[in-house]
């Protein structure tokens, strides 16, 4: 006949046993939040692919100022040569004019990983062999290279890259208007550059005079440039007001625009969104 042995463990002995496994539980399995980093998670699925390339010269802006209308500004601080041209779904027949992105590589030896920021100044409308496509200065595709490897990652011509949308930032740059050359006492127009935040605009109205408070909406007239061609002699001076497109903010740059203005001149404000 079998026996059954009913052992009853000591009350000491099973404290023991129940701290000696809880010692080798917290040793063990302890969980550390700060080596979790859940922002930089959430960072990386911001980054969505896109294909790019470069045009113009090597060390260059791409082209003089391109389809946005900022001339050789595209070339000087804040701009400095990094700035892109955007196939159609980024440049958006000019309403993407001014807006900021950064774009990384990795795929290539010479890919340094990091992330450089670009201003769209620029239109690429044969760049459709992916649905978002950015023609990069020299400037800016060098620059996501490594140290020293600019050129051999020109070299690879074109690239598969990441990118995402990032506020523009100018550190101590107001909004600036540079009047269009054809514009005259009836017909107002004027290249916007350098608004922080957004960076693009989705609407821009004019104010006439130091005693209207009557807001007539500008069109956009192309890329950049915006205009109001208003039939009858315009009252200087003007403000103007600036609707970004995905924040929905609103600046005003009051008596921008002075009496006795005049066509081609740049009138600088004294005023930027805050970024």
């Amino acid at each position: 006949m079998a026996m059954a042995i009913l052992l009853h463990p000591h009350p000491f002995s099973l404290l023991i046993s129940l701290a000696l496994f809880s010692l080798l539980l917290n040793t063990t399995f302890c969980f550390h939040p700060k080596l979790f980093n859940v922002s930089k998670l959430q960072s990386d699925s911001d980054w969505s692919p896109a294909g790019a390339t470069w045009y113009g010269p090597a060390n260059g802006a791409g082209s003089d100022g391109g389809a946005c209308g900022y001339e050789d500004a595209v070339e000087k601080a804040p701009f400095s040569a990094k700035v892109s041209a955007g196939g159609p779904s980024l440049f958006q027949s000019g309403k993407g004019c001014g807006a900021c992105y950064q774009v990384k590589c990795t795929e290539n030896a010479a890919c340094s990983g990091s992330p450089v920021t670009v201003t769209l100044t620029d239109e690429c409308p044969g760049c459709v062999s992916e649905s978002t496509h950015f023609d990069l200065s020299g400037t800016a595709f060098g620059a996501m290279a490594k140290s020293g490897q600019a050129d051999q990652l020109r070299n690879a011509g074109v690239l598969q890259i990441q990118y995402k949308r990032v506020e523009c930032e100018y550190p101590g740059t107001s909004v600036v208007f540079q009047v269009d050359s054809g514009s005259n006492p009836n017909y107002f127009a004027s290249l916007i550059e350098y608004e922080d935040g957004d960076g693009d605009l989705a609407r821009v109205d004019l104010q006439q005079g130091l005693d209207s408070d009557m807001w007539v909406p500008m069109q956009r007239s192309w890329g950049a440039v915006w205009k109001l061609d208003y039939g009858s002699e315009l009252r200087a001076p003007f403000s103007i007001r600036l609707t970004a497109v995905e924040s929905g903010n609103t600046l005003v740059a009051k008596n921008v625009i002075p009496a006795g203005w005049q066509p081609g001149k740049t009138y600088r404000s004294l005023v930027n969104f805050d970024g």
